[in-house]
């Protein structure tokens, strides 16, 4: 096997390993706030997954960089998407009108 390859391998699984450790002790609590702060990592992600797919030149590097750029973007959109959910907790509710709900007045 290619020694930079394996390199490039053993980097990954401790990166694996390291984000799994770091992930299992976020309380559940602080977990949506973190993940939606971290919206600018996943758009950083996103642009270098873009890099990647300009410069690949054959077939199977372009199926991956296709899906490292799909599974970037997603991320980039369910970040915001539970950022928004989060922040819709804290908006007010509109006042109820004076008689009833259709908002006539007897």
């Amino acid at each position: 096997m290619n020694e930079q390859l394996l390199s490039a391998l053993t980097i990954f699984v401790l990166a694996i390993l390291v984000g799994f450790e770091v992930i299992s002790k976020v309380p559940a609590t602080l977990h949506t706030p973190l993940m939606s702060g971290a919206n600018s990592i996943h758009g950083i992600v996103l642009v270098g997954a873009m890099l990647i797919a300009q410069a690949a030149d054959n077939p199977l590097s372009q199926a991956l960089s296709f899906v490292a750029v799909v599974f970037a973007a997603a991320n980039v959109v369910g970040g915001y998407w539970v950022t928004d959910r989060m922040l819709q907790m804290f908006r007010r509710r509109p006042a109820a009108k004076p008689g009833g709900a259709e908002g006539k007045t007897p």
